[in-house]
């Protein structure tokens, strides 16, 4: 019912070119990967360089996101995604001369990175409660999470079979979705400025929560870390076995198992209010890195990886969803953005200081850093709900006017 719902509320055709527009962003980093590793032939340049272009999408969201939220989705959309699409002309244009300008031009491609998944979160909130229909934003935030999931498992899919071809050929389909897909998806679905439509029961006028949003940020960088010390872990595997091959299909069920988590939580009771969810799922996300870690070392990893990831989308839920009452309308967009660059940061470290690990401990150190980085994370969530039942830094779990199932807006810490 509530899948349906949304269908009708977005109209049919914002699904499958939703899906497509946020596909760049789950193959750049490895497009950019293999065309400057083809053309340098250094593994080391190229993970630099893959590596600067990730922080650069974490430093650029924000500012993306600040823009929105001055301009309008739709003006900063397709500027973004023309902007992207000249950035990557210029990236295969570098590819034949210096590395300086390489690490340049896909630096260039991750400060100019559209940011659909969060402005698409920013989209759900408005259009929900302009049709007076607030209870549909959990299911619309569960589809995205699954779709974030799937697309990345497609994403790099497609690289690989296309990098089979030509090294050129990954940063071509990059090229091709972004004029394809994410410029007219911002063309048919964006919002305008929100002074022309802002949704009713935000208070205009109020300052970005930071403590919260602080909070909101390092629970991100938490789960990136994961993410990286996972994929570090599958890849350490798959060599360990002399399969290679194998490290793409083990993380991918990482990535399926969390879109079906995430999909199924549309069907969560209301009376589970975000915070509740909040602090369950950091604890989930923590005994699934646990089972993950143990399971490695006395089962198998591809079967500890399947029962792993169903502890991820939920967790990632809970935090869109309490950044998205978080903040203030007309911040609703930089909130996002700030949110979302915790992920690309945690994952560039869990990838840094798990390979260090692997080194010596193979894949027991990878899992160890997933292990330590989902314990911080169920620590913070623990700590947030104690300073909001001392302090009140927090006011999370007041029920709105809008529906008394769901927490109002925090004020300003």
């Amino acid at each position: 019912m509530s899948y349906r719902s949304l269908l009708g509320a977005a109209g049919a055709g914002f699904f499958p070119l939703g899906f497509l527009a946020r596909l760049p962003y789950a193959t750049s980093a490895l497009a950019t990967l293999i065309l400057l590793q083809s053309t340098t032939h250094s593994y080391a340049f190229a993970g630099l360089a893959s590596a600067a272009q990730s922080i650069a999408i974490a430093a650029g969201g924000p500012l993306v996101g600040t823009m929105a939220d001055r301009h309008g989705h739709r003006t900063i959309g397709i500027i973004a995604a023309a902007a992207n699409f000249a950035s990557w002309t210029a990236l295969l244009a570098a590819s034949h001369g210096s590395r300086t300008s390489m690490l340049a031009a896909a630096t260039l491609v991750g400060l100019t990175q559209p940011q659909v998944g969060p402005l698409v979160r920013v989209h759900w909130s408005r259009l929900v409660r302009a049709q007076g229909k607030p209870h549909l934003l959990s299911p619309a935030l569960s589809y995205e999470a699954a779709a974030d999931e799937v697309s990345f498992v497609a994403g790099p899919a497609l690289v690989g079979l296309l990098a089979a071809v030509s090294p050129l050929a990954p940063a071509v389909l990059t090229m091709t979705l972004i004029a394809a897909s994410t410029l007219p998806f911002a063309l048919l679905y964006a919002h305008r400025p929100h002074g022309h439509n802002a949704p009713a029961g935000h208070r205009s006028g109020q300052p970005l929560p930071r403590r919260p949003l602080a909070v909101m940020f390092f629970a991100m960088v938490a789960m990136g870390t994961v993410f990286g010390a996972v994929q570090t872990t599958v890849t350490v595997y798959a060599n360990t076995i002399d399969k290679p091959g194998a490290a793409g299909l083990i993380y991918a069920e990482f990535g399926i198992g969390s879109a079906l988590a995430g999909a199924a939580c549309a069907w969560l009771p209301q009376r589970f209010t975000l915070r509740a969810r909040y602090t369950a799922f950091a604890a989930a996300l923590f005994a699934g890195m646990l089972i993950l870690y143990t399971g490695a070392q006395l089962a198998s990893v591809p079967a500890a990886v399947a029962l792993a990831s169903f502890t991820v989308a939920p967790y990632m839920i809970s935090l869109y969803a309490l950044t998205e009452r978080l903040a203030p309308a007309e911040h609703a967009a930089v909130a996002m953005t700030i949110l979302c660059a915790g992920g690309p940061l945690g994952t560039a470290a869990g990838q840094a200081v798990s390979g260090s690990l692997a080194q010596t401990h193979g894949v027991d150190g990878a899992l160890l850093v997933a292990l330590t980085a989902s314990g911080a994370a169920l620590l913070l969530a623990l700590s947030a709900r104690l300073a909001d039942r001392n302090r009140n830094v927090w006011i999370i779990d007041r029920p709105s006017a809008e529906n008394p199932a769901l927490p109002a807006p925090a004020d300003a810490a």
